[in-house]
């Protein structure tokens, strides 16, 4: 018979119950390794151990928790509406949670705005999302070929890998890399060289090998490939493109969007409307949810053509329609949002002027930063020395090089500014520890 260790207690003569992640858990398991402690309760932006340690939440769910963790409205929203037993589970069946989310998106979101777009639920995580539009895109255009962006990254179905640039993600045992051509993202050869030229050039060439595609799909800001961010005339001139060419604009706002930039679509800075836009992680309120908004002329779906067993969560309907009713009916959050993210720029600006030979520079817009230090292993370093001191970050980049911020959207300032201490606490120790361990030389 298999041994089990008995867990020992931690402080307060509890025993952790850790030891189950590792007997039964899959060896896929990511985050628990980066943050290995029990977590037991949450509020706003704060996670508590079972030992009562407190944490400062900067990742966020990587992006779910932008009104962060177990928010009052949506609590008592939930709990309301499972004490009168309104449906959890109906499919695509009209409920008066898909109703009243349906009526509020349109009025508060979309109407202002002066976006039309048909609503398509699709299962919970932004791949499925994803593997939506570019299914819809290739059946309208009747073509298959796809433009996706170096370190772009669109989740780990089959479809939405091979739209992934980053080869950590993109074995090719995992399936066919067929269909879809990655183009360079802007900045990608230094800002001298102007990528929409690039791709424009191979569109109109004939012998470029290069296939005019469905679709081409990009995020206005890049979050797992590092916090790139393109600039205003860049997605102008892709909009151009796809307009001019026939081709199938999708924004892929999984994680950028929701207000995360400040705008609650992320595209909304540049003025352009692209044709399909794929949102999930927070327009559920904390729950699974994901989206397609697709131009009604572009809506050629027949019924039950693309479909799945959780597509619409009514539970996520009641959430994000108090986030909606709260949040969005004014531009209050917005500009809380820009307010707190200049914050972050400055905070993270001086850590990088503080070590000039670290060569670390800061990128970001709203409340999604990056602080790239391109010296192997650093930034992964330095996640672990901030979560030792009770801060959780996580990293990003093609080589893991940049620390990423992701706070809640609703943080308190004092509480985002104590997280930001934190943060350049542990890039002093870490610098002194690395300092030490080469007898005291410059690093």
């Amino acid at each position: 018979m298999h041994k089990i260790e008995e867990p020992k207690a931690n402080a307060q003569g509890k025993k952790s119950k850790m030891h189950i992640i590792e007997e039964m858990e899959s060896n896929v398991r990511s985050y628990v390794r980066a943050f290995p402690v029990v977590f037991e309760s949450a509020q706003g932006a704060l996670m508590r151990d079972e030992n009562g340690n407190e944490y400062i939440d900067f990742f966020a769910g990587a992006g779910v928790l932008n009104y962060g963790h177990n928010h009052p409205a949506v609590n008592k929203a939930i709990i309301d509406y499972l004490q009168h037993n309104g449906v959890v589970h109906g499919l695509d069946m009209a409920t008066h949670a898909k109703i009243r989310f349906l009526e509020t998106f349109r009025e508060v979101i979309l109407a202002p705005r002066k976006l039309d777009y048909k609503v398509q639920f699709t299962g919970p995580t932004g791949t499925n999302a994803v593997e939506a539009a570019l299914k819809l895109a290739r059946m309208v255009k009747k073509r298959s070929n796809v433009f996706a962006f170096t370190n772009g990254y669109h989740g780990h179905t089959l479809g939405a890998l091979a739209a992934t640039g980053n080869d950590r993600y993109r074995d090719a045992a995992y399936g066919w890399r067929i269909n879809i051509d990655h183009m360079p993202f802007d900045g990608y050869f230094g800002k001298d060289v102007n990528t929409a030229e690039y791709i424009e050039k191979l569109i109109r060439d004939n012998s470029s090998g290069i296939d005019i595609p469905a679709a081409m799909i990009v995020e206005t800001v890049q979050g797992e490939g590092g916090i790139n961010v393109a600039s205003i005339q860049w997605l102008k001139d892709m909009e151009r493109l796809c307009r001019k060419h026939d081709i199938a604009l999708i924004v892929d706002d999984i994680q950028v969007g929701n207000g995360r930039t400040g705008w609650f679509f992320s595209f909304e800075e540049a003025g352009i409307t692209p044709d399909i836009v794929c949102v999930s992680k927070a327009i559920g309120g904390g729950l699974p949810m994901a989206i397609v908004l697709i131009r009604p002329e572009l809506d050629k779906w027949q019924p039950g053509r693309h479909t799945g067993t959780f597509r619409g969560n009514n539970l996520a309907f009641v959430a994000s329609t108090e986030m909606l009713n709260l949040y969005w009916r004014d531009d209050i959050l917005s500009w809380e949002v820009f307010s707190k993210g200049k914050i972050i720029q400055a905070h993270l600006q001086e850590m990088a002027n503080k070590y000039p030979k670290l060569n670390m520079s800061v990128r970001g817009r709203g409340m999604v930063w990056g602080l790239e230090i391109p010296h192997a292993g650093f930034a992964g370093e330095l996640s672990v020395k901030a979560f030792e001191r009770h801060l959780i970050t996580e990293t990003s980049g093609s080589e893991r090089q940049v620390l990423k911020l992701l706070p809640p959207l609703v943080i308190e300032e004092g509480l985002l500014k104590r997280g930001l201490d934190t943060l350049a606490e542990s890039l002093d120790a870490l610098v002194a520890a690395k300092k030490s361990a080469l007898g005291g030389k410059p690093l």
